[in-house]
């Protein structure tokens, strides 16, 4: 394991007086826990030195611009915003290219018009992006004929490819990481700053699938849009607001080392923030309320999600607000439920009642990808598009019931033409797999899916849906 850092070593972050020691104070105590889904690589030859370089190098993300997406999630908490996070299961090194960073910012950009303009609702705009290369697994071994290797916990871990040298986990990986996802985010940045995101090129975000209904759809609520800047330009109004738009980014803080590595302390505040992401979550398979996830995410001050699966109870959701939100701090704590199609309406309401009961302020999301995967006959992981609505169906309906906020959607979904989930208006079907099937780990929703997704979920936000 890595040692902690000194108060003397040099952290890049923001100008101010060097952190003392006890700023650290309790940043290393996981390190005594139960860590689940862990890379074995400590004693690897190279492993020292990745983490004394992963300790100095720049913060991908700033304490402000965290602060930012706190305040910005807590409207969301209130019920005055609604969270869109989407991208990649895994995302891959090879896979950070300009066209495939800008196709998945252009869906989102999208889904949030969408959002936005059929809920009348400022709409929280997050990638599952820049720093989503791990991914927890239910075996450590994957067995093919007679050969039994490490499996594949995403590229930041080790590599896809079926040899022992690909599959063994190396350190060296996580500043790979770290580099894709600095200029994934610079990219990131460019987009959202630079007019990309401007909403009077609403038009422009459009790529080309006209036949799809989805985008016949989005082409006449572009027009839309249209008429109503071309209104408000005649009225004088200043446009200065829609020429950029926030995108943060969010990834599950699964690699420990890479985690606490990445951890900075704020100048400002003198508090530790986790510079890798904007928002860290911890999955379903790490949120063991003594474990290692959830002590070092607990002493961070960046808004943290958890995934909730569907033997959740209301007692665990209360002992994760206890510690995780302690002072009960609007914006703080994301439930992201995962419960499946078939278990949501009976697993989810005791567990938002007790929440509700006690005044907590968490914000609920739905993530309706993970609690419906299944395998097809020829070896495929896939998801039913209908199944992913139906979630999302129930998500809504329960949380209508109860009278809490159904602050958010969290999918996995690429900007690119892919086959991976069966079914949709244009419909999948497996034999396009063969061609059209990418994704190393889990099955996403295509660009056409996810805006068939967006404009369900504005008709439930508008109340066209009940």
């Amino acid at each position: 394991m890595t040692q902690p850092l000194s108060a003397d070593q040099p952290i890049p972050f923001m100008p101010g007086p060097k952190p003392s020691t006890k700023d650290y104070q309790g940043l290393d105590d996981w390190r005594s826990l139960s860590a689940d889904q862990q890379p074995d690589w400590a004693q690897h030859p190279e492993f020292e030195r990745v983490m004394g370089e992963l300790n100095t190098v720049p913060p991908l993300v700033f304490a402000g611009e965290v602060d930012t997406l706190k305040r910005r999630l807590a409207e969301v908490a209130e019920g005055r915003a609604f969270l869109l996070q989407g991208g990649d299961c895994a995302e891959t090194f090879e896979g950070a290219t300009a066209d495939r960073i800008s196709a998945r910012v252009k869906t989102l950009l999208q889904m949030a018009a969408v959002l936005t303009y059929g809920a009348s609702m400022p709409v929280v705009k997050m990638g599952r992006m820049a720093g989503q290369f791990s991914k927890p697994r239910s075996s450590n071994d994957e067995t093919r004929g007679d050969v039994t290797l490490p499996s594949f916990r995403g590229e930041m871990v080790n590599g896809f490819d079926f040899t022992a040298e690909s599959r063994a986990h190396n350190p060296e990986r996580m500043l790979r990481g770290y580099h894709t996802s600095a200029s994934t985010l610079n990219l990131i940045r460019a987009f959202t700053g630079g007019g990309f995101a401007d909403l009077r090129h609403v038009h422009s975000w459009n790529m080309g699938f006209a036949s799809n209904p989805a985008h016949a759809r989005y082409e006449k609520l572009a027009k839309e849009i249209d008429r109503a800047v071309k209104f408000m330009a005649a009225c004088g109004a200043d446009f200065d607001a829609l020429s950029t738009t926030e995108l943060f980014t969010g990834h599950e803080a699964l690699v420990l080392d890479y985690e606490r590595a990445l951890t900075r302390i704020d100048s400002r505040t003198h508090r530790p923030y986790g510079t890798s992401g904007h928002f860290l979550w911890i999955g379903e398979r790490t949120r063991g309320i003594d474990d290692a996830h959830v002590d070092l995410l607990s002493r961070l001050q960046n808004p943290i999600g958890v995934k909730l699966g569907p033997k959740t109870t209301g007692e665990d959701a209360l002992r994760l607000i206890d510690k995780l939100d302690p002072n009960r701090e609007p914006g703080r704590l994301t439930f992201i439920t995962r419960m499946g199609a078939k278990s949501i309406r009976e697993a989810l309401p005791p567990v938002v009642q007790a929440v509700q009961d006690s005044g907590a302020k968490v914000v609920w999301v739905t993530d309706p990808m993970h609690g419906n995967t299944v395998s097809t006959p020829s070896g495929f992981k896939t998801r039913n598009f209908d199944d992913v609505i139906d979630e999302i169906n129930g998500f809504f309906e329960v949380h209508r019931a109860i009278g809490s906020h159904p602050g958010g959607i969290h999918v996995e979904m690429t900007g690119d033409d892919v086959a991976e989930c069966l079914g949709g208006a244009d419909a999948i079907e497996e034999a396009h797999f063969a061609d059209r099937y990418e994704s190393l780990c889990d099955p996403r929703l295509n660009h056409m899916q996810s805006l068939e997704v967006a404009f369900l979920v504005s008709s439930y936000l508008s109340g066209e849906q009940s």
